[in-house]
């Protein structure tokens, strides 16, 4: 007998009692059951009804395979993650901002050739052509907008920032990292001016020309850029981080209105759709598609790994193409394997949850019959490790006169050497095997550290990734004389005021919203600043004028001395 309306509804009602919460609306049966029930195990730690978790998303061929939730999407209200539970997919975003440009790229509205200024006159003239491309593929040398906001006393998690704040902290800026195109150097603030290029050629919002020209298209319902933190978003995963002890975790999600860089909101089951356009390029056509893989090129003719938002790759022999993100307590990543026509998303709402790291591992076993290199060998490494390569003996005064403090001339970023028992340590880790003529290999590195020694007593380390430090006079921390430089310094290029103080033989930095920030002398006229690196500079007169600050994205803002 056919059951009629109320009866069918009251048998899904019964059925759907039956099953627990947290596998509702799961995907599932693209692999036998023992191969879920592994791809399970690697998300045991977090499948739970008390603690936050992931939601993952396996494609082959275009196609979902297995899409599931582990984990609670809100932990106030008992709500569990499942393939339709929404994520902030922080920097994840920056390949449907690039999508975008390429949109009108293709309509030949822009050029990814094009000057940044001839769309936002905002940004500074800095003596050189940045263009689209240079913002796309991070090689524009523009100092980062979150590093800048921070310095500047923008609090995450309690400020709102904008677009606007973005925009007007870059106009402030009188200088880049470094001259354009001479190295790669993550900025998150070219993909905040590439979402303005958008608004500004098309008319519309970022949020609005992706949602009428890419996700509507694709069908991605469940997705959008969220340009306004009030906005409410049905099934969203909340974000947490752990707030210690046994006091749980306490809600962690962004404040801020900005997009471009981030603040793309997702589903796995969304991102399973925008997968499958990697193959079939329904939306905007081959030629987009494979100008999204273009690699950036330096002024040296190198070519980078990073592309068009997306970053090239290898994972165990195999090539991938992906990225990963990270914003308050959201965590994502998403990895092709483009060769196989395999993808793994895992998007994740705790700080800990480490995506990427769960992505490879679900690779490890849907392809594990494909990659040509094994699994690294935890103990044959261990063993390798205990092997003592041959090394060309230095002297006590030779230990002695390379040990010290060093800095990056570009940016002030410190390396310290140490002796111990005879043997040389960077960064008081990684122990340095002398080979000779001051060449050293760093333990388990195949590249090599280059010291140079001059008749004028400099010395300085060229480090394996070609950076060189410079060796800085050394300075007794307990006694060196901290009295000069107290006093109230401003930044024109961040529109702030810093007060450093000293109280009890300790210095600080104090401002109005960032509040005390401790300040260690490390070398003459450099100091550690949680995080950031201070060098303090003198006129003719040796009397302290102002000083520089710099972090890993924004090298050298400038700081003077008010009377």
């Amino acid at each position: 007998m056919q059951k009629g309306p109320q009866r069918f509804g009251a048998a899904v009602l019964m059925a759907s009692l039956a099953v627990p919460t947290n596998v509702l609306g799961q995907q599932t049966g693209g692999y036998g059951p023992e191969t879920e029930a592994r791809i399970d195990s690697v998300f045991e730690s977090m499948d739970s009804t008390h603690t936050p978790g992931c939601a993952l998303g396996v494609m082959e061929g275009g196609s979902p395979a297995y899409l599931k939730g582990y984990g609670m999407a809100n932990l106030e209200y008992d709500i569990p993650i499942n393939p339709s539970s929404v994520f902030h997919v922080a920097s994840v975003s920056k390949q449907f901002t690039t999508f975008a440009v390429s949109l009108l790229v293709a309509e030949g509205k822009v050029s990814w050739e094009d000057d940044i200024r001839e769309y936002i006159p905002e940004v500074p003239d800095f003596g050189e052509t940045i263009t689209l491309r240079h913002l796309a593929n991070h090689t524009s040398g523009i100092r980062d907008q979150w590093s800048l906001l921070s310095m500047a006393g923008w609090r995450f998690e309690a400020d709102v920032i904008t677009q606007d704040d973005v925009l007007e902290i870059t106009s402030r800026q009188t200088a880049l990292n470094f001259p354009v195109a001479d190295q790669y150097l993550y900025s998150n603030t070219g993909f905040t001016l590439l979402a303005v290029v958008v608004e500004r050629i098309s008319g519309q919002t970022l949020k609005e020309f992706t949602q009428e020209r890419m996700f509507g298209p694709l069908g991605m319902t469940g997705t959008h850029f969220h340009d306004n933190h009030n906005t409410i978003v049905p099934n969203r995963a909340y974000a947490y981080a752990p707030v210690g002890g046994d006091e749980g975790y306490r809600i962690s999600i962004p404040d801020f209105d900005v997009v471009g860089a981030t603040s793309l909101h997702t589903t796995v089951e969304d991102m399973a759709k925008w997968d499958r356009n990697f193959y079939t390029a329904e939306v905007g056509g081959p030629e987009v598609l494979e100008g999204m893989h273009e690699r950036g090129i330096l002024n040296s003719g190198d070519t980078i790994n990073y592309a068009l938002g997306l970053s090239h790759g290898r994972y165990r022999g195999l090539p991938t193409v992906g990225h990963g993100g990270a914003d308050a307590g959201y965590r994502s990543d998403f990895l092709r394997f483009p060769e196989q026509d395999v993808s793994v998303a895992v998007l994740c709402n705790f700080p800990s949850s480490g995506p990427g790291g769960l992505g490879r591992q679900v690779a490890n076993i849907v392809l594990e019959d494909v990659f040509p290199e094994p699994l690294p060998d935890p103990d044959a490494e261990e063993e390798e490790g205990e092997a003592e390569p041959d090394a060309v003996p230095l002297s006590e005064a030779e230990l002695e006169e390379l040990a010290g403090y060093y800095a990056a001339d570009f940016n002030d970023r410190p390396l310290v050497l140490r002796e111990r028992e005879g043997h040389l340590f960077m960064d008081g880790q990684l122990r340095l095997f002398h080979e000779g003529d001051w060449v050293f290999r760093p333990d388990g590195e195949d590249e090599r550290a280059q010291i140079v020694r001059t008749p004028e007593g400099s010395v300085s380390v060229t480090t394996p990734d070609g950076i060189t430090f410079v060796r800085q006079a050394a300075v007794d921390r307990d006694s060196v004389d901290l009295e000069p430089y107290v006093g109230r310094y401003w930044s024109e290029e961040l529109g702030v005021e810093y007060e450093a103080r000293l109280e009890e033989g300790r210095m600080f930095f104090m401002n109005r919203k960032i509040g005390r920030r401790n300040i260690n002398p490390v070398f003459h006229d450099g100091f550690g600043a949680g995080g950031n690196w201070v060098r303090f500079f003198r006129d003719s007169a040796g009397e302290i004028t102002g000083f520089t600050q710099s972090s890993g994205r924004v090298w050298k803002v400038r700081f003077r001395k008010l009377e």
